[in-house]
């Protein structure tokens, strides 16, 4: 069974840093990206981070762009994301996201989502 587990989401004051950690498992194929989205109350889901799909840098929303990072450890099925300077702005539900292909059809999976909140 596939299962995406974050890990790493809570309370932090304005200013502050947190590191969230998504780790795969279960998957029968190789994973092709990962990514974080996030959804903040009254919002529709976004994203946050991707990797590039032409092996590039990493693609960022302009609003966390210079603050947050995205990586990966290909051995570990994990997929992190730091975040630096956060702002109340941040607040919001944090989601891994996983694509793979699987007898050619592409397939999404979620994770259950952390919490993050900013807030003094």
């Amino acid at each position: 069974q596939v299962q995406l587990v974050e890990s790493g989401g809570g309370l932090v004051q304005p200013g502050g840093s947190l590191r969230l950690s998504c780790a795969g498992s279960g998957f029968r194929s190789i994973i092709d990206t990962m990514s974080w989205y996030r959804q903040a109350p009254g919002k529709e889901r976004e994203l946050v981070a991707a990797p590039s799909s032409s092996g590039g840098s990493p693609n960022y929303a302009d609003s966390v762009k210079g603050r947050f990072t995205i990586s990966r450890d290909n051995a570990k099925n994990t997929v992190y994301l730091q975040m630096n300077s956060l702002k109340a702005e941040d607040t919001a539900v944090y989601y891994c996201n996983a694509r793979t292909t699987r007898w050619g059809i592409p397939l999404t999976y979620w994770g259950q989502g952390t919490q993050v909140t900013v807030s003094s």
